[in-house]
């Protein structure tokens, strides 16, 4: 049986909870809420939440780093060590601004593309080559900087496009699980959400 890691990126904190950048979080959350698991709160610094249970097959790790952003690496690093688990076997939920809202898209590996998250996890795993489930945002409106983007809430025209996006983001989860990254990359990466 694999041992695998699922993390969700967000910022700790009411203050960032339904921003875009949390979205790896909610992603995290419903699967939790799912599989009827409770999250475990690690207070010793590198602070992160985690969950595990056997689901489809294999051992499976929730995890969400309750460091700010651009220290996500620490608990995913202090966790992966731990219980041994390989970079190819860590999956990676976050926000992408690149991607369409109503989106997502599964990677196998690849540079950090400006996400301050990706980057302190390639940093502390010292690789690139673990797989990424990204959850499209959109990009930002003309004169909207996109730090202040991604700390933005959904609107409520989005939120019902939002909402089905991280069930098919659980559905895709499912599917790395079960089958890897190439089996999600190919069942997954075409869906639109339409707009609801």
């Amino acid at each position: 049986m694999k041992k695998i890691l699922v993390t969700g990126l967000g910022n700790p904190g009411r203050k960032y909870k339904e921003t875009r950048h949390n979205i790896g979080f909610w992603v995290v959350d419903r699967l939790a809420e799912q599989a009827s698991l409770a999250f475990k709160e690690e207070r010793v610094p590198p602070k992160y939440q985690i969950a595990d249970a056997h689901l489809w097959g294999q051992k499976v790790f929730l995890l969400k780093p309750m460091e700010y952003m651009n220290r996500s690496g620490g608990p995913v690093e202090r966790v992966a060590s731990y219980y041994e688990i390989m970079p190819e076997d860590i999956l990676v939920v976050h926000d992408d601004v690149d991607v369409r809202l109503g989106r997502l898209k599964f990677v196998r590996s690849g540079g950090h593309g400006g996400h301050n998250g990706i980057r302190s996890i390639i940093e502390r795993l010292g690789t690139r080559n673990f797989p990424r489930l990204k959850i499209g945002i959109g990009r930002p409106p003309e004169n909207v900087p996109a730090d202040k983007y991604v700390l933005s809430r959904f609107s409520t025209e989005e939120l019902g496009t939002v909402r089905e996006v991280v069930e098919l983001a659980v559905r895709g989860i499912e599917e790395f699980v079960k089958n890897g990254i190439d089996s999600a990359m190919n069942k997954f990466n075409g869906i639109e959400v339409a707009p609801s």
